[in-house]
């Protein structure tokens, strides 16, 4: 008979380990036992904690994978450990790597459900903010509803879950897809609550998702709708939310935009304020930003005509004198883009036009480019304005920036100038020009190539100009330009060669150069072809009569032979009327 004897095994003591090793607590993490994988999780969390040289540590010890695993754990303690492991480590850019290789989002997304702990939702909403950086992880983000419980969690009860959710969201909506949803699911208003913050770092995220959102028209309908406006200028009349105040203002910028909202501003007495408070702020990024703001608004006509009621020249004009070369800069694109408003354009001539060409003397290469634009826009057709400039001695550093580094500075100098020259007095009161036009006349740029023919074409009309351009060498690079393939450098060019060609020494100097045999192929092309090459073809030959004769055969009742005049012969190519029916008057 046999016998089975049953042993039971006695119960095992348990036992509290320590390691000081970090390997040997990642090797916890594939524990069976519930506390055994809370405590380890919890060592890691504090590991990594002290630095990102001990996230990479963690991470070379595959501590990710099994991490991975906990999160969706089914013990919470467990889960809440783990996803804060991951939430600490999702900083380290090894590491973010690695979790969207593992395709960790919509676990993490999971974690953000309502019955989760608000711990859970911290560290859950800390590691999606860390991940949403990069692209990949935004798509992935989106792709799986991340949306949704993040814009939930803006009215959470704890300032860190709305903390990292904001940023979460900010990161989201730099992709115009995220943009349209954070609109669909009425974010804006959970959004303008978090401005009331007690945490500065919060009302901070809220203003700059604002200033991202705040693109989209549709968006600024319903910010306004809600209030928007009256929460921004609240932070913005606020001296102790001064840190805020740039970022309030570029979503005030945004909404300017709208004519409805500027007519809001204007019924309310808001925009005295705005204006008010760019003019006394003595902040360079708030007076920069103010003027960034007057000219997105500026952008539309109704807008320009209610800026220009509310005096905003007065307001330019003093950001124009500020110590900060970013607000000088700004100021001076906000003039330019009110330029197309008449009554705009008078209101600078007197204080706006002097400081303008003062800064066209500034070191600062923005400033510079912008106050020359700003002087273009205000001189063209506007002879008042051309000799105010003139008045203010801006001739001289004018001819001074036709050298400056940027190609929109001298561009926009030159078309001052050429503006200029369309009065005598202040075309004959320019000297030196030519010589300096040369450079420009040989830069690759095609708007400087085409500004500068344009500058020749103005000045070319007078003798003394023409000698000047002949003396500098500055025929050859101008003959260049005929060949040039954009349209209207080659138009300008041909009209500058057509005023240049007025005295027979500048035309057969044009005509050794080359000029006329391009200018006969150009006027082959009815593709090439302008309003001004038949004109320069013609003028050429009429100052050049030996060369007319040789190339056409025949001379107008119109020419005047002096003395010089020889027959270089017939050239049979381009010879096209019979000798015998030429007339001219012969002077001597």
């Amino acid at each position: 008979q046999v016998v089975n004897i049953s042993r039971e095994v006695p119960p095992f003591d348990p036992i509290s380990i320590e390691s000081k090793k970090a390997a040997t607590v990642v090797l916890m993490l594939n524990s069976p036992e519930e506390e055994v994988l809370a405590k380890a999780c919890d060592a890691i969390y504090k590991f990594a904690s002290k630095g990102d040289e001990n996230k990479v540590t963690l991470l070379s010890l595959g501590a990710v994978e099994p991490l991975f695993k906990l999160v969706s754990h089914e013990d919470p303690l467990v889960r809440r450990n783990a996803i804060m492991v991951f939430g600490i480590m999702a900083s380290n850019n090894d590491v973010r790597k690695l979790l969207r290789e593992l395709d960790v989002t919509n676990s993490v997304i999971a974690r953000l459900a309502p019955e989760e702990d608000i711990v859970v939702h911290e560290f859950a909403s800390l590691c999606l903010a860390h991940m949403a950086v990069e692209y990949t992880s935004k798509v992935q983000i989106f792709e799986q509803g991340g949306l949704e419980p993040l814009i939930r969690l803006l009215s959470s009860p704890d300032p860190d879950v709305k903390k990292n959710s904001v940023e979460c969201i900010y990161h989201l909506v730099q992709d115009f897809q995220s943009r349209a949803a954070v609109r669909e699911l009425n974010a804006v208003p959970a959004l303008l609550e978090l401005l009331k913050s007690e945490y500065p770092v919060v009302q901070l995220l809220a203003l700059k998702t604002f200033g991202v959102i705040s693109n989209d028209r549709e968006t600024r309908i319903i910010l306004r709708e809600n209030q928007g406006l009256d929460h921004l200028f609240k932070i913005l009349e606020t001296k102790e939310f001064n840190d805020l105040h740039v970022e309030a203002l570029a979503v005030v910028a945004n909404c300017l935009e709208d004519v409805d909202t500027m007519q809001l501003l204007q019924q309310t007495g808001g925009l005295k304020k705005l204006l008010s408070f760019a003019e006394m702020s003595t902040i360079p990024d708030i007076q920069k930003n103010a003027a960034k703001a007057i000219t997105k608004a500026a952008y539309d006509p109704e807008n320009r005509k209610i800026l220009h009621e509310e005096e905003i020249e007065k307001c330019l004009i003093t950001l124009l004198g500020t110590d900060n070369d970013g607000a000088k800069a700004a100021a001076s694109q906000a003039i330019s883009a009110m330029c197309e408003n008449l009554a705009s354009k008078d209101a600078f001539r007197v204080q706006g036009i002097p400081q303008l060409v003062q800064l066209l003397s500034s070191e600062n290469e923005a400033v510079k480019e912008a106050a020359a634009i700003a002087l273009a826009d205000l001189t063209t057709a506007s002879p008042n304005n051309a000799s105010a400039v003139a008045e203010a001695e801006g001739i001289e550093p004018l001819i001074n920036v036709l050298s400056a580094k940027r190609d929109g500075t001298v561009a926009n100098a030159a078309t001052v100038l050429t503006n200029m020259a369309t009065q005598e007095p202040l075309r004959l009161s320019i000297h030196g020009i030519m010589n300096v036009i040369v450079e420009p006349l040989q830069s690759t740029n095609s708007l400087v190539q085409s500004k500068a023919a344009l500058t020749v074409a103005a000045f070319g009309c007078d003798a003394d100009a023409r000698t000047e351009l002949r003396n500098a060498s500055g025929l050859e690079p101008l003959v260049k330009l005929l060949h040039s393939k954009n349209d209207e450098v080659r138009r300008n060019a041909c009209w500058a060669v057509m005023v240049c060609a007025s005295d027979e020494l500048t035309a057969v100097e044009l005509c050794r150069l080359g000029a006329l045999d391009i200018l006969e192929e150009i006027n082959l092309s009815t593709g090439r072809k302008n309003n001004f090459s038949e004109g320069a073809l013609d003028k050429l030959l009429d100052n050049n009569l030996s060369q007319k004769y040789s190339q056409v055969g025949y001379l107008s009742s119109s020419n005047i032979i002096t003395d010089g005049f020889y027959d270089y012969g017939q050239n049979i190519t381009r010879f096209s009327h019979p000798c015998d029916s030429w007339s001219a008057t012969v002077q001597f």
